[in-house]
């Protein structure tokens, strides 16, 4: 797997690459605008051009990919708040096309209608067609849109492989979409990876449900919570509930050796200390040749 972490864009959005060479990571995910805002300024050519001369420089970092802004909701039924998602979804889509991004990471939304009787299948029929007119505006586009695999917390759907693949189900251009595999999140969710047994039953279920072909990247994060506990708290790896040794069945498994593998554990400021700390302890688990 390819070790890395999520990367500050203080300073400028090259500065990520910059801070993932520190720390000697294999792969970055950043945000591409202000996770905590619905607009963005445009990026300059000179942002392109600077964020595409630090990656060949830094040209082992691979891939380098996205996450989305916290904000944006494909499935609510708040008519305002779903056109700001919308208009959000797009200019996260535009940026990363400009930046030559892989993946876009996308939670991909919450039922807010549930308490006037819609349906978490509502949401996700909402989300599978914001993004159906997202691909159609954008033909062409290289970003894999990756629906994140999430605790279920709230009204949050995602938390379920049968969940995942009914937005998947309902995407035209299949090119355009993929999951990323959140520990912490599958893991509040219901799905237990404690044992290499329990593992090889996790993946057995999610290429019969999904498709191990949908599976681009990963988050690797502990949890602060139990097993099922639909929360979502991530926390250092070995120091959670999850514990060290089950990231070892990640790390050395075949079929994920070319896959990313991010860090989003707790950070102080754009101090590196905590991404160094965290993948000294994912290389020691990876076994020798």
């Amino acid at each position: 797997m390819r070790l890395g972490a999520h990367m500050s864009i203080a300073g400028g959005i090259h500065q990520a690459l910059e801070r993932g060479n520190e720390v000697n990571c294999e792969s970055i995910q950043l945000f591409t605008k202000s996770n905590r805002q619905w607009a963005a300024k445009p990026l300059t050519d000179e942002d392109i051009q600077a964020f595409k001369a630090t990656r060949k420089t830094f040209k082992d970092i691979r891939p380098v990919f996205s996450h989305t802004s916290y904000l944006i909701n494909l499935g609510t039924h708040n008519s305002e708040v779903l056109q700001k998602s919308i208009d959000s979804m797009a200019i996260e889509i535009e940026r990363a096309e400009a930046l030559g991004l892989e993946y876009i990471v996308l939670h991909p939304g919450s039922a807010t209608g549930i308490d006037e009787g819609e349906t978490e299948e509502d949401a996700m029929y909402r989300i599978a067609h914001n993004l159906n007119d997202a691909f159609a505006k954008t033909k062409g586009y290289k970003s894999i849109v990756c629906l994140e695999t999430m605790a279920g917390q709230g009204h949050n759907v995602g938390y379920k492989f049968e969940q995942l693949k009914f937005i998947i189900d309902q995407i035209k251009d299949k090119k355009r979409i993929g999951v990323c595999f959140d520990t912490c999140h599958a893991f509040g969710a219901g799905y237990d990876f404690t044992t290499q047994a329990k593992y090889d039953k996790m993946w057995d279920e999610f290429d019969r449900v999904v498709g191990l072909n949908y599976l681009f990247c990963f988050h690797l994060n502990d949890s602060e919570n139990e097993l099922n506990s639909r929360v979502d708290r991530h926390t250092h790896i070995g120091e959670g509930v999850i514990g060290k040794e089950p990231f070892a069945f990640f790390l050395n498994d075949e079929r994920f050796k070319d896959h990313s593998g991010v860090l989003e554990t707790p950070k102080t400021g754009t101090d590196l200390k905590n991404d160094e700390r965290n993948l000294k302890v994912l290389r020691s688990l990876i076994k020798k040749k």
